[in-house]
């Protein structure tokens, strides 16, 4: 018999990496989540993508009135329903950060409701704004996995950083690793303390990075007004663009 040594493409996987059956069963308050944000990433041309999906929560003092409000424990939910499309362990790691790194903790399909201001609530006081610490934590964690697939980071915050240098030097240099940042800025989208995040969105690339690895979406003073829909649609604005540029550079196998 003849062996075939001709090296076959892993076949892509179809469908969302979590059966809508499953959802249903463990999660039924997600299940409209998960069908509209298949629904974008099908319209994306990301049905069947694989990504290790995380959520980096900013807790500084002004981020006090989205805790309580439940704008952040909202954007936890419909972080998660993307991630049961992409990801297939059910779960998504969340950093929050301040002034350092407050606490890692991650939800999941069994335990999301109300799962982020318990957390925030633990984590005592609020600071700062250090996005490179934050940053540092998700690629540290990242690589600790040993996952194969990209990394989609949903990263919220109310402002720009304490330290601008620092995040923007982690941001170029993260962009050599499989890892696309994904900027949610909470607040009036013409406060000047989103200057910093459109910065960084246009950094150029290969001046500044080897690809182009962050997208910025300004979610408004409230931001629970901003649609299912919408938000994924903003979420994905980038990312397909980034993976066929990660790809081309050598930063993403497949």
């Amino acid at each position: 018999m003849a062996i075939d040594y001709v090296k076959r493409p892993r076949p892509v996987p179809e469908g969302a990496a979590i059966s809508l059956e499953k959802v249903q069963a463990a999660a039924p308050g997600l299940v409209s989540l998960y069908k509209t944000a298949r629904v974008s990433l099908e319209k994306s041309g990301l049905a069947g993508q694989r990504a290790a999906v995380y959520l980096v929560l900013d807790r500084s003092g002004s981020m006090r009135g989205h805790y309580k409000d439940g704008a952040v424990q909202h954007l936890a939910e419909q972080v998660l329903g993307l991630s049961v499309n992409l990801d297939d362990d059910g779960r998504v790691p969340v950093v929050f950060f301040s002034t350092e790194i407050d606490g890692v903790a991650s939800i999941g399909l069994e335990d999301y409701e109300g799962r982020i201001n318990e957390l925030h609530e633990s984590y005592g006081h609020l600071g700062r704004t250090n996005y490179h610490l934050a940053m540092q934590a998700v690629i540290d964690h990242y690589g600790a996995s040993g996952a194969t697939d990209p990394a989609f980071v949903v990263f919220q915050t109310d402002g720009g950083p304490t330290s601008r240098t620092a995040a923007e030097h982690v941001l170029c240099t993260a962009a050599r690793l499989p890892i696309f940042w994904q900027f949610v800025g909470f607040g009036d989208p013409e406060d000047k303390q989103f200057d910093f995040l459109r910065k960084l969105d246009d950094l150029p690339a290969p001046a500044k990075r080897v690809v182009d690895n962050a997208g910025f979406f300004p979610a408004g003073a409230d931001p629970r007004a901003v649609s299912d829909g919408e938000l994924y649609k903003a979420l994905m604005s980038e990312f397909p663009e980034w993976l066929r540029a990660a790809r081309a550079a050598g930063v993403l196998s497949g």
